[in-house]
């Protein structure tokens, strides 16, 4: 077999998600053809793509070593700098490609994936723009600017690039999903016409498990939108289905973290630290699909206050410095307790600065941060913490209704896991709640919606902050991006129409609300 053959070879493993065997072949290549700047590459790519990101640096670095216009390694590498979180080391890479070889579609496009991570929604435009202009019809392209679009509430140019790719492939799943959470199917009864179209031809049956499942997401949305919960439901299982059949992991392995957590700080007296930072953390944080977007954008609204949006910083410095294979290395954590400055905040505080907030007052909503809530009573001295409670079964609902991009939220696919997470996180709250008392901050979902203005006055006053009637008015000020599965909600005004949703599935979801009703 020639060199092309045996690298088309592994290609195909590649795409066939079969790592292991495309490693082995890429090697065995490698050893013929050393100094080779592609195959090192490919390799470094192959360890990348299963999850050996450390690893695939190594090879990235070789191969730019052994030939310095390798522009694809030089993406790739950029690429494993940002999912570790090295934003400087990989916006360096980017803007040396951009630089060098301006027309390089695909990292104006992964560099702009980088801004917008960062909140830089208006940088990461104008990189996508600038890679249209270059390639007109480049889905991937317009899928990123319809995403980017969506997330500072232009909601109709995003429409209309979502639209775009639709009519350049209409078999799109990609672009159906994104689609169903611009619109509403009562006014475009056509586009669920179209994808209803897709099931019944013989493309469908060519669709990847992931595509069938954002179709059938979509499909959900749609029919729940026109009322027709029994098809909305059927469609809604379906694609929990096709996300949960590969789901190895257990619920068993976040009750033993969540266990070791109330372990860890049941002994430990966490004093009032008399350290000042200048720069203070909101901590919004619960369930996810709980009230945390809008939480979020009221407080993010006020003139004092950035929002960085659901960073997972706080997990990745917390797993980086405390754990090993989810066991919490206590005799270093008591030893940063014991030092007047500690490292958690410092590198927290470091990711923070790439976002170049003017304020020194941010908002961190990622949901689950609840877990660590006794860190950041600890390290961050002066932070605020808000928990965002709602309605269980509407909560659990909420989540069983969409999709996720986070590995983390493996057991949201699956009724029993997802009720089960539910009363994992209600006993590991209530351990919170009874340790730090009146240093939580309830903000209930259904009572913000019933009552506004009250609410969110209790609210920023909690946040040690002057009242300002533009908190109620976020949806209008636009002042922070959205990321997330709620992104179509944070741009409207507060509405009740998802208080009680429940009551529409009860019929359907009853092993996972029998469940919720024998242990809460």
């Amino acid at each position: 077999m020639d060199f092309k053959s045996r690298i088309l070879v592994i290609h195909n493993l590649i795409n066939q998600n079969k790592f292991s065997d495309a490693l082995t072949k890429c090697q065995n290549l490698s050893k013929k053809f050393p100094n080779n700047s592609y195959i090192l590459n490919l390799q470094g790519l192959i360890l990348q793509n299963s999850g050996q990101i450390r690893k695939s640096i190594q090879y990235f670095q070789k191969s730019i070593f052994i030939q310095k216009d390798n522009y694809a390694a030089k993406n790739n590498l950029a690429n494993v700098y940002k999912n570790l979180y090295e934003f400087k080391e990989a916006e360096s890479l980017y803007k040396e490609i951009i630089r060098d070889d301006s027309k390089n579609i695909k990292a104006l496009n992964n560099y702009a994936n980088l801004k917008r991570e960062i909140n830089q929604y208006q940088e990461a435009k104008k990189l996508l723009l600038k890679a249209l202009d270059l390639e007109s019809n480049n889905i991937n392209i317009l899928l990123n600017l319809s995403m980017c679009c969506q997330g500072i509430g232009e909601s109709n140019e995003a429409k209309n690039y979502a639209l775009k790719v639709i009519d350049l492939d209409p078999n799109n799943t990609s672009a159906h999903k994104l689609l169903s959470t611009l619109v509403d199917y009562n006014n475009d009864q056509k586009y669920l016409k179209k994808m209803e179209e897709l099931i019944d031809e013989e493309i469908f049956n060519k669709y990847t498990s992931a595509q069938k499942a954002e179709l059938f997401f979509a499909l959900s949305k749609a029919y729940e939108d026109i009322k027709d919960f029994e098809n909305s439901f059927k469609f809604l299982k379906q694609a929990n289905l096709l996300e949960n059949q590969n789901n190895i992991q257990k619920t068993e392995n976040i009750k033993k973290l969540f266990d070791s957590l109330i372990k860890l700080f049941k002994p430990i007296e966490v004093k009032r630290s008399k350290i000042t930072n200048k720069r203070k953390y909101i901590f919004i944080c619960g369930m996810p699909r709980s009230g945390t977007t809008l939480v979020e954008q009221i407080v993010a609204s006020h003139s004092s206050v950035s929002g960085a949006g659901e960073v997972h910083y706080l997990s990745e410095v917390i797993n980086n410095n405390f754990l090993n294979d989810r066991k919490f290395n206590t005799p270093k954590i008591l030893d940063e307790i014991s030092k007047p400055n500690n490292c958690i905040y410092e590198q927290y505080n470091n990711l923070i600065k790439f976002h170049n907030f003017k304020s020194d007052i941010i908002t961190d909503k990622a949901p689950q941060n609840f877990m660590w809530i006794g860190f950041i009573k600890i390290f961050f001295p002066g932070s605020k913490i808000i928990h965002c409670s709602r309605n269980p079964k509407d909560n659990c609902l909420s989540i069983f209704k969409n999709y996720f991009s986070s590995r983390t939220m493996y057991w949201a696919y699956d009724q029993k896991n997802i009720a089960e997470y539910y009363i994992l996180y209600s006993n590991l709250m209530d351990f919170w709640k009874s340790k730090f008392k009146d240093d939580i901050y309830e903000a209930n979902y259904e009572k913000i919606v019933n009552s506004p203005e009250q609410e969110v006055k209790k609210m920023i006053s909690f946040c040690n902050l002057d009242w300002e009637p533009d908190c109620l008015n976020f949806y209008k000020n636009k002042k922070t991006p959205v990321q997330t599965v709620s992104v179509s909600q944070a741009n409207r005004p507060i509405y009740k129409t998802s208080v009680n949703s429940n009551e529409q599935y009860v019929k359907y979801l009853s092993e996972m609300f029998n469940i919720l009703d024998s242990n809460l």
